[in-house]
């Protein structure tokens, strides 16, 4: 049965901005002297160090403590969905380029309300889990990327909004290519062929969360990725959607990309864009835990 529970916006997004702020600050103490970092090797070209579990720290103290009532699941210390709405976490999204000193990376917090829960008094139930709450700190340009479920996207508090690319033809896409799984790699290799020869160009710059962050600005037209992680687009997905775009499940299965096979872009764009991958999706790959 479903159950009523108002979320209060302003305050997961106070909190959240607080907990990017404090893990941006460890991640820029490391990245000033990265040759004290200890770098532990997770699986293949899947790094982590100690300033991701730091940052992670200090954002789960903050958000425990501003909004107790929410479940998180992070990135390096796991967790369940639970309550009326989780937060997915991501301390340093980028990893490779922030241990590589390329300062291009950020800190990404989104929160999902739960179906069953009441978004807004005298609005329905949800159906299905939405984002609702997002928060993109990119500490090397001192940009930070918000949104609240309709209420619309933000950068450094100024509203922002996708491109107004017409077509593909005119488009400047993002991606990421396969690095550490390559179950999908058939189903992603002839995407890249075929955008290849139909855009104005691809850029592979290694931060999800950032990649979806310049969709909703209007840096990029469009972009898509396959195998990433709940936590690398649970924040992107609502900048995205309230910017005016669409981010989704390139599947057509979730209501959200939880599964990590994201295709985003402006509303003009996304229909060729679906287009142009369609073919070559076979079935969504499960991930081994």
């Amino acid at each position: 049965m479903l159950t009523k529970n108002h979320l209060d916006f302003s305050r997961a997004l106070e909190a959240g901005i607080t907990a990017a702020h404090a893990a941006a600050a460890i991640l820029q103490a490391y990245a000033h002297d990265r040759s004290e970092l200890i770098i532990d090797h997770k699986s293949r070209n899947d790094l982590v160090s100690q300033a991701d579990r730091e940052a992670e720290t200090a954002i789960l103290e903050h958000l425990t403590h501003i909004t107790p009532e929410f479940g998180i699941v992070a990135e390096e210390t796991g967790g369940q969905p639970t309550g009326s709405a989780t937060w997915y976490i991501d301390p340093l999204d980028g990893t490779t380029n922030f241990l590589h000193g390329i300062p291009h990376y950020a800190v990404s917090l989104g929160l999902i309300a739960h179906a069953g829960t009441q978004l807004l008094p005298d609005t329905p139930v949800l159906t299905r889990d939405t984002p609702v709450v997002s928060v993109v700190y990119d500490p090397c340009r001192e940009e930070l990327f918000t949104a609240i479920y309709q209420e619309g996207s933000r950068l450094n508090g100024e509203r922002i909004y996708c491109s107004t690319s017409q077509s593909l033809s005119d488009s400047l896409l993002g991606t990421g290519v396969p690095f550490r799984d390559f179950s999908f790699a058939d189903q992603y290799m002839p995407t890249f062929e075929s955008a290849l020869h139909t855009t104005r160009g691809i850029r592979r710059l290694g931060a999800a969360a950032l990649d979806l962050a310049w969709i909703a600005c209007g840096r990029f037209d469009a972009y898509w990725e396959m195998g990433l992680a709940p936590w690398d687009v649970a924040a992107g997905t609502l900048l995205v959607r309230e910017a005016g775009g669409q981010a989704e499940d390139m599947y057509g299965m979730d209501p959200w990309p939880i599964k990590g096979y994201v295709a985003a872009a402006n509303q003009q764009v996304f229909p060729e864009l679906m287009a142009m991958l369609k073919p070559h999706l076979t079935a969504p790959v499960i991930k081994k835990e």
